[in-house]
């Protein structure tokens, strides 16, 4: 049938069409809103969720982090009980003649009540000149935080490579904590240094390496710090895996009693650098760039 053919619409009846086609389109745009409204509320009960994931999984992470740690505990293979890697030659670490074994925290003498003005007693943990034709020593109190260790490892780890290479020094990494209190309440500063300690345990030839990482990789201060995933992936990357050292924090006790024995020896703050007994007064505004003129005028004076 032609539209010629079809009887016209009374006026009634398109007036009734007419309401149809509004009470379809209002329906349509009622049915819109509703979806509309459950998908919103959808979408916000999802990131509601999410939020509460992140933020659960923070609180178990810092309630982690800040679990208290016993005072005994295992010191690391290759580590001696000063809370030291001694590094010689081709980076491999010179081991204690006599294995540390244990370390406990509250055997530690008490910080001085008055503030120090240079370390004390130094021979007591370690800390002394090497007899004439040995290796010098050298020992550096360091922080895995503090950039201004990172500044004297990032200027001296090669002439330290290479005087050790060349056999006039020995030198050892003393890993501490004292930064704590700057890594937003996760303790990176103990973290980072039980990490290290798992590698010496591990794979004593990675550890110069995984100490370069761990400065090449600093996090600020006062930020939360590498977290244990980055730690344990950082050491993956170098091949040693230190999951279950990390994980139940083996080596925490041994870094605690490390920083409350230098502490209690009147350590201020880091980097503290011992050469053969003599403190190093370097100047972190030239990045401690004469450190190894200061080396070399100690190996002079030995022979």
């Amino acid at each position: 049938m032609s539209s010629q053919d079809r009887p016209k619409m009374t006026k009634a009846e398109r007036t009734a069409a007419a309401r149809e086609q509004a009470r379809l389109i209002r329906e349509a745009a009622v049915k819109k809103q509703k979806r509309n409204g459950w998908l919103i509320r959808g979408g916000v009960i999802v990131a509601a969720l999410a939020i509460i994931a992140v933020v659960a999984l923070i609180v178990v992470t810092t309630m982690q982090n800040n679990a208290p740690i016993a005072d005994k505990g295992p010191v690391a293979a290759n580590m001696n009980s000063y809370g030291g890697a001694v590094i010689g030659k081709d980076s491999k670490l010179v081991p204690p003649a006599q294995p540390a074994g244990e370390v406990d925290k509250s055997t530690v003498p008490a910080e001085p009540t008055a503030p120090p003005s240079a370390m004390t007693d130094t021979a007591n943990i370690g800390i002394a000149a090497t007899p004439k034709g040995k290796p010098a020593q050298v020992v550096i109190y360091l922080d895995f935080m503090c950039p201004f260790c990172n500044s004297f490892e990032k200027t001296n780890a090669a002439a330290l490579t290479e005087m050790a290479n060349a056999g006039t020094i020995t030198y050892e990494y003393r890993p501490i904590t004292i930064l704590d209190q700057l890594s937003s309440g996760t303790n990176y500063s103990s973290r980072a240094a039980a990490a290290a300690a798992a590698v010496a345990n591990t794979a004593p030839e990675k550890y110069q390496e995984y100490v370069s990482k761990l400065f090449a990789n600093q996090p600020q201060e006062n930020s939360t710090g590498l977290s244990n995933d980055q730690l344990k992936q950082y050491a993956k990357d170098l091949g040693v895996n230190i999951d279950s050292a990390v994980d139940n924090r083996t080596y925490r006790p041994q870094v605690a009693y490390t920083n409350q024995l230098a502490l209690a020896h009147g350590l201020k703050g880091t980097p503290t650098i011992f050469v053969d007994g003599k403190v190093y007064p370097g100047n972190p505004q030239t990045n401690y760039s004469d450190f190894k003129q200061f080396v070399e005028g100690i190996i002079a004076a030995k022979k």
